[in-house]
């Protein structure tokens, strides 16, 4: 009953004292006051609006300083760890894996070819089978470990070593050593 009384008064005074920020100041009647729906609530909702073509009044500035927004960061999209995300055909890791296996065969084949003036084939038959499947298990473990720990790609790259370099980089490896292999083949010996 008493607050029903208190909130009659407050709403059928001609101006209604308020604090507005750190200042007693006093709003006019013909805004609106709402009490808050939830039970038991000791605080009120005010809803304020202006009429049409009324000017808002300007409240005099202080010597307040008003804090500075801080700069929106967008979350970070949580990575996902399973299996069957990280090594799917669109996944993290096939194309990744491969690109880094080319490089590194690209590389040795192009060693060993300049050192001894095998071709690749010769390369492959004379011992070269369990050298890429170590090497290949050895690489596989070492790219999958971070991506089953959540750690994206993306998060790791910057400057010029970025993760769109290096697909790049793998992708041409692989193209590289199809044509290499290709090369040589039609040719029948090493190419340098």
């Amino acid at each position: 009953m008493a607050s029903s009384v208190v909130m009659q008064s407050i709403i059928a005074s001609p101006t209604t004292p308020a604090i507005i920020g750190r200042r007693l100041g006093v709003i006019p009647a013909n805004y609106a006051f709402a009490p808050s729906m939830s039970r038991g609530a000791s605080s009120l909702r005010i809803r304020c609006m202006a009429k049409d073509g009324q000017k808002e009044e300007s409240i005099p500035k202080t010597n307040i300083p008003t804090p500075q927004p801080t700069p929106f960061k967008p979350p970070t999209p949580k990575v996902s760890t399973s299996f069957f995300d990280v090594l799917a055909f669109s996944g993290p890791a096939p194309e990744r894996i491969n690109g880094r296996l080319a490089m590194i065969g690209f590389v040795a084949a192009m060693a060993v070819e300049v050192s001894n003036g095998q071709d690749v084939f010769s390369q492959i038959s004379n011992g070269g089978v369990p050298w890429f499947l170590g090497t290949s298990a050895l690489l596989t473990l070492a790219s999958l470990v971070p991506l089953f720990k959540g750690v994206s790609v993306q998060s790791k790259s910057g400057g010029l070593m970025t993760s769109d370099a290096e697909m790049w980089n793998g992708r041409f490896a692989m193209l590289g050593l199809v044509a290499l292999a290709f090369t040589e083949y039609l040719k029948g010996s090493a190419l340098v």
